[in-house]
């Protein structure tokens, strides 16, 4: 399957080994003087170690690797002691892979592994936020490792939260109104197809400009819905549009997919993008296409 994963470039690597301690999964290690990638399955490719490299030998690519596995990965973790279990955890935490914190904290009780209250007592919310799925997001938590613009984050625990301050506001006006965008990022790109929000969800695919012509598209399409945003004109590598609409349908197993594209000729390739994704899944799911009118307006809806 394709999925991001680390890349090292040996000839800018030093063998420093200042990423090690940053990779908790133990992906990485130093060998004949270069830090190595030593199992696909263990590397998340959120790329923690990045930001740890001086020589900048570190990058994140999308390739052909083996499926992440979280199991394999708390088999190493857990003999490495707690503070590596509990950085592992945050890790997952800060990057809203709750799945994944699901896994491993099922892994963790499963095994009996006991954490000194000592040591606990700090990461307790880490506990918390994975039983409960409640995480609030703080960009003061975002770290320095990759581009905080492109970091994973999931809102839809935050829409009680939402709920209960618009409740507050006594004559609620366009400016007031909730978002009801629930991930981050939104750029088909930038997404991982893997990412939590996606999960057996129902999902918009939508044209960029769809959302500006559209006074009401929150409310009409985007409400309890995944998005990705992508242009079929402008935007380069639409390959790796077709490998990642796949990658949701085969591995994600999201539930349903909606197309909605403007009314220009060009849109169109965004259908056809989904069309051979779905081709190259062998899934039986019915796509539905919206064409939006430039002045906002339905024109049609159809299921193809």
């Amino acid at each position: 399957m394709k999925r991001k994963i680390i890349s090292i470039d040996e000839e800018k690597c030093n063998g420093c080994g200042l990423c090690i301690p940053e990779c908790h999964e133990g992906a990485l290690q130093v060998i004949d003087g270069k830090a190595r990638l030593i199992s696909d399955l263990f590397c998340d490719g959120l790329g923690a170690c990045i930001g740890y490299c001086p020589e900048g030998a570190i990058s994140i690519e999308e390739r052909d690797a083996e499926p992440y596995n979280e199991r394999k990965v708390m088999e190493i973790i857990t003999q490495k002691g707690t503070n590596t279990i509990l950085a592992h955890l945050e890790h997952l935490r800060d990057h809203n892979e709750h799945l994944y914190l699901r896994e491993a904290i099922d892994y963790i009780k499963e095994n009996k592994i006991k954490l000194n209250q000592e040591e606990t007592q700090s990461s307790t919310k880490v506990f918390e936020q994975g039983n409960t799925m409640n995480k609030e997001v703080k960009m003061e938590q975002i770290s320095s490792s990759g581009c905080p613009g492109s970091m994973s984050r999931d809102f839809r625990n935050d829409s009680i939260a939402v709920a209960e301050a618009v409740s507050t506001v006594e004559e609620m006006n366009p400016i007031n109104a909730p978002s009801e965008l629930k991930q981050w990022p939104v750029q088909l790109h930038l997404l991982n197809p893997m990412a939590s929000y996606f999960q057996g969800k129902d999902v918009i695919l939508t044209a960029d400009c769809v959302a500006f012509a559209m006074a009401n598209f929150h409310a009409h399409f985007l409400k309890g819905n995944s998005l990705a945003i992508a242009c079929p004109k402008l935007d380069t590598n639409k390959e790796s549009y077709i490998q990642k609409l796949t990658t949701m349908m085969t591995e994600a197993r999201i539930n349903s997919l909606k197309v909605i594209i403007m009314e220009v000729p060009c849109c169109g390739g965004l259908v056809q993008m989904a069309k051979i994704a779905r081709d190259n899944s062998g899934r039986v799911m019915p796509i539905q296409v919206v064409v939006v009118g430039l002045q906002g307006e339905i024109i049609e809806e159809e299921e193809i």
